[in-house]
């Protein structure tokens, strides 16, 4: 629960908490109770509290209930920003972003690089039409997920192409997700010979003093897939 959420909860206690304090007293102290029922000013008192009290309480849930909407739009905007419409996972835009983090720094030892590319799409689209296409990228997406597994960032960068982003890299944590990919993908490619994909791939990490920037290292990655 955010602080926001958190004292507005606390509010609404807070009100409900003195509604029935007051509720209490009218009812459990008779001379209160008599003095409301005989005098007129008393009543007219007791009646405006309550009104306030009221309010107080539709005013606090009214806020309430408008943050929690408005977080919600804001999360669906977000997904709309930053999502790819058709895969889920980020979108071009949400990449760039995440590679703007290290632009203008020295590149971080610890990052590493894998560019993936859906070689055989324009076949897939020719034979199966586009849904079949839009289907093969859909699938492909998966699969880089499930072999991610949370180890990095996963995120199509525009087209066929597909950008994988590790932090505390090594050459063995590239080489088990590429590991996981091909077996994926053969067991897809098994259970849907007629949508099969073929992709290429190609890494970059420790490049030495050949690599400066975030943005060489990705380009490396993608030469080098388009060699594989």
């Amino acid at each position: 629960m955010n602080k926001f959420n958190m004292i507005k909860t606390i509010q609404l206690a807070l009100v409900i908490i003195l509604a029935i304090a007051a509720l209490l007293v009218v009812f459990l102290n008779r001379e209160v109770y008599s003095l409301i029922g005989s005098d007129a000013g008393v009543r007219i008192i007791a009646v405006f509290l309550w009104v306030v009290l009221g309010l107080s309480f539709a005013f606090l849930y009214y806020d309430f209930r408008s943050y929690t909407t408005m977080k919600r739009e804001n999360a669906e905007l977000d997904n709309a920003v930053y999502s790819d419409a058709l895969t889920g996972i980020a979108n071009r835009y949400s990449v760039d972003a995440y590679l703007g983090q290290f632009i203008g720094k020295p590149l971080p030892g610890d990052l590493g690089c894998v560019t993936l590319e859906l070689v055989n799409l324009s076949d897939i689209n020719a034979r199966l039409g586009h849904a079949g296409g839009d289907e093969a990228i859909q699938d492909f997406s998966e699969i880089l997920q499930q072999a991610a597994n949370g180890v990095c960032f996963i995120g199509r960068n525009g087209g066929n192409k597909f950008l994988a982003i590790f932090r505390d890299c090594s050459s063995r944590r590239i080489d088990g997700f590429l590991d996981s990919v091909k077996e994926l993908n053969d067991e897809h490619n098994r259970l849907k010979p007629q949508s099969a994909i073929e992709y290429k791939a190609g890494a970059a990490f420790d490049e030495g003093d050949d690599i400066h920037t975030v943005t060489e290292l990705v380009v490396l990655s993608d030469r080098r897939a388009h060699k594989g």
